[in-house]
């Protein structure tokens, strides 16, 4: 017997054709210190993950409040060929006793399933209690940092490899 793979068990040459091209979907509005945040998705040996990656993110207001009327918490942007995006939108404050995150989920040919993280910014006095983070073996944290970039803040994705991100189960 021959088995051929159907839609279901492959992504196919065909995952770009539900990407969105919504520029708008980038910025989210809100009162607080603006801040841009870029993504790098890179494969296993650094190279990027080009036109073939969505970034979604959720993310709390400035305040630390989710599902606020005037702040959506939520964009969605996929890749360039340089494997890049950048989110106009607020740095979010600490929720609970969590320091400053943003929730991200990576959609990329080759994955069947989404891949969640978090980005939190370095230097965050707060991430030295975070329990999400203190989950997170100490020589791995530096994956889950974006770093300051003049006025940017930088974060890179990287799928597998050396320096993997560090990707939770939920």
């Amino acid at each position: 017997m021959t088995w051929i793979p159907s839609a279901s068990q492959t992504v196919g040459p065909f995952f770009n054709f539900a990407l969105t091209a919504d520029a708008a979907l980038g910025v989210l509005g809100g009162a607080g210190e603006r801040i841009q945040l870029r993504f790098r998705v890179t494969d296993g040996n650094g190279e990027p993950a080009s036109t073939d990656a969505l970034i979604e993110i959720w993310q709390a207001d400035a305040g630390g409040r989710y599902g606020q009327p005037d702040f959506r918490g939520f964009g969605r942007l996929e890749t360039d060929d340089a494997g890049m995006c950048t989110f106009d939108t607020v740095k979010p404050g600490a929720v609970g006793a969590q320091a400053p995150h943003i929730n991200v989920a990576v959609f990329a040919r080759g994955l069947l399933k989404q891949l969640y993280t978090r980005v939190y910014f370095a230097g965050e006095p707060l991430n030295a209690s975070d329990p999400i983070l203190a989950l997170v073996p100490e020589g791995r944290r530096a994956t889950l940092m974006a770093k300051q970039a003049g006025s940017a803040w930088c974060f890179e994705v990287r799928l597998q490899g050396d320096a993997e991100t560090v990707f939770f189960d939920v």
